[in-house]
């Protein structure tokens, strides 16, 4: 998960952030850091399948611009993206979602439980997020300032939302690191037309952190594939890669290292 470390929210370190959905075989909130599922079968091909579909945004929302399928760009492409001032992010909920509500805060959980982020209902905070109902899952990457939206459909998961919120923490696909040859291999004739560039390498900052195949921040084995052949593959076997169930050790430290977790605790 590369990371872009920019001014506006906050005025000492920016950062940059975005996906989820909800794994019905198990309960919401805390999940295992030690899951090491991996997708084999038929089935497990498929729900990955649709979990690239859940994080795409379907439908275009006017001035934006979406790239990688879930990260929304303003068409001023001169914004700037930071950190949530304090590690507090407020929000706003729309009608529209309110039967997802636990959906929400179960993923706002994954995140909290491990790290010094915190989620708080927007009482008159100029900053917050605003979530939506939307086909598909999309975010800004890091805080933009005012009503930041961030689309939840009913295609995605907890996993996949809290992905989304991520983004809005601060941190980019992992699978879009520079350093990300090493590990993986992009099958490109796998994927489906116009969306390679979502495979394209980017610069940034990775915090000094080592490339992160278990990352909720990674793009599965089968994302966006035109037939149902892989579009990424581990260079090494059996490694897992794409998961959508709980934040990776290193997504925690990733999280807890951007927006000084360790520091925060000390002034407590």
């Amino acid at each position: 998960m590369w990371l872009l470390l920019l001014f506006v929210c906050m005025s000492t370190v920016g950062g940059v952030p975005i996906n989820a959905a909800h794994d019905a075989t198990s309960a919401p909130g805390r999940l295992p850091l030690n899951d090491t599922r991996n997708v084999t079968s038929p089935a497990s091909v498929i729900d990955l399948l649709q979990q690239a579909s859940a994080e795409t945004l379907e439908e275009l929302h006017e001035d934006l611009v979406v790239q990688e399928g879930d990260i929304l760009i303003p068409e001023e492409r001169n914004a700037v993206e930071t950190l949530w001032a304090e590690a507090i992010v407020p929000y706003t909920i729309s009608y529209e979602l309110a039967d997802r509500e636990s959906n929400i805060l179960a993923a706002f959980k994954m995140i909290s439980d491990f790290t010094c982020v915190r989620f708080q209902k927007r009482t008159t905070e100029l900053n917050y997020l605003k979530f939506l109902n939307s086909r598909g899952c999309a975010s800004f990457v890091g805080c933009r300032g005012g009503a930041q939206p961030l689309y939840y459909g009913r295609s995605c998961s907890v996993g996949n939302l809290c992905h989304e919120i991520i983004h809005s923490l601060g941190l980019h696909h992992e699978h879009t690191r520079k350093d990300r040859d090493q590990y993986i291999t992009v099958q490109w004739t796998s994927i489906t037309p116009g969306n390679k560039k979502n495979f394209k390498m980017k610069g940034g900052n990775t915090l000094n952190l080592p490339y992160d195949l278990s990352s909720i921040m990674h793009y599965g084995q089968y994302f966006f594939s035109k037939d149902g052949s892989p579009t990424l593959l581990p260079k090494q076997r059996g490694e897992q890669m794409g998961q959508r169930t709980h934040l990776s050790l290193l997504d925690i430290q990733r999280l807890n290292k951007l927006y000084h977790c360790d520091e925060r605790m000390k002034s407590l």
